[in-house]
């Protein structure tokens, strides 16, 4: 394998687990207004995310720096058709991170309602921006013999780019109530689990037309277990359900990757002017430096993130209503990474 092969394996990795990590944030994050019965446990829900939120965000900022160093001719096309779905996506991942670190700060019930909004929003608006750009490098966009794009905002909403981004929002949901389930405790945990249940099927009927779909543009199907992730749930077996799907988005996303290979950007204008792996690269000199770089960091980076899940592996429990009438003034903001 050449180096350029190596580096659109690596950033399918990084994306790929992006998704499987960034997921159930983002599907907590969604979720956590209509599961939470009180603002106790919507607390709860936000904290059992906390320690993770921020540290699986850096998987996007290095998988799209890792095209932008190693594909230059990628990243500059891709980037600058979707100029304005990228705002969006930073916008979205702006209300996220702001409505985590303020929801607490002020003791008032319209101040928390508000930012737990924001918080749903973000949640809610980030993956459908990210399905639908990834959607758009398997279904095609005008671009000409110059690498450039010859498109409007509008080409960018493709029929297969709109039902990858649908897609990839309902597993993200689905991850995001198992992750509560195996995470929480008491009637959260029961409602995430029976949530978790009824979008499992609308996530295997989505993932079922993406593949059939993406056999006729590709000849490659992306795979889901969903209908696991479902069996698992109805059984109650919370780590397996959240590993069935981790699995399912992953293996959606990391198939997209393989159907793309060796193309990174499918042209809808002509296949002559497909970006390829090979069209689009760094030169050797760079990708090799940038190879040894990661492979002394990317090891350290997994036990550092391995290590926080160890640490924070614990269920968390609503606590108990207070004795009197005094509203609890307890913050929800979210824990840090240790150290």
């Amino acid at each position: 394998m050449n180096l350029p092969d190596l580096w659109f394996v690596l950033i399918a990795v990084l994306w790929t687990g992006f998704f499987v990590l960034e997921g159930f944030d983002f599907g907590v994050g969604a979720l956590h207004g209509v599961l939470a019965r009180s603002d106790d446990e919507r607390r709860v829900a936000i904290n059992s995310i906390g320690p993770f939120w921020d540290g699986n965000e850096v998987w996007l900022i290095v998988g799209a720096a890792g095209i932008f160093a190693a594909f230059p001719g990628w990243y500059a096309t891709w980037f600058s058709a979707g100029y304005l779905l990228v705002l969006l996506l930073l916008v979205a991942l702006i209300l996220r991170g702001v409505s985590f670190e303020f929801r607490g700060k002020v003791d008032s019930p319209r101040w928390r309602h508000t930012w737990s909004g924001t918080l749903t929003v973000g949640s809610l608006l980030a993956p459908l921006v990210l399905g639908l750009l990834l959607g758009d490098l398997v279904a095609g966009l005008p671009v000409n013999a110059d690498q450039e794009f010859t498109g409007t905002f509008w080409d960018l909403f493709t029929g297969y780019g709109a039902w990858t981004a649908l897609t990839l929002g309902l597993l993200c949901l689905v991850h995001g109530s198992t992750f509560l389930a195996l995470r929480t405790t008491g009637g959260l945990a029961e409602r995430a689990r029976t949530l978790g249940q009824r979008l499992a099927w609308a996530g295997m009927v989505s993932l079922v037309v993406l593949a059939l779909w993406t056999i006729d543009l590709r000849d490659v199907g992306p795979v889901g277990y969903a209908v696991l992730a479902l069996l698992n749930l109805r059984v109650e077996r919370d780590g397996r359900a959240f590993a069935a799907t981790a699995v399912a988005i992953g293996g959606t996303v990391a198939s997209l990757f393989l159907v793309l290979h060796p193309t990174v950007l499918v042209s809808s204008t002509s296949t002559s002017y497909d970006l390829t792996v090979a069209n689009t690269a760094s030169g050797d000199y760079a990708l090799k430096v940038m190879t040894i770089i990661v492979a002394v960091i990317l090891p350290v980076v997994l036990l550092y993130q391995g290590y926080t899940y160890v640490v924070f592996r614990h269920r968390l429990a609503t606590p108990p209503p207070p004795a009197h009438d005094t509203p609890s003034r307890a913050s929800d903001v979210p824990a840090r990474h240790p150290g």
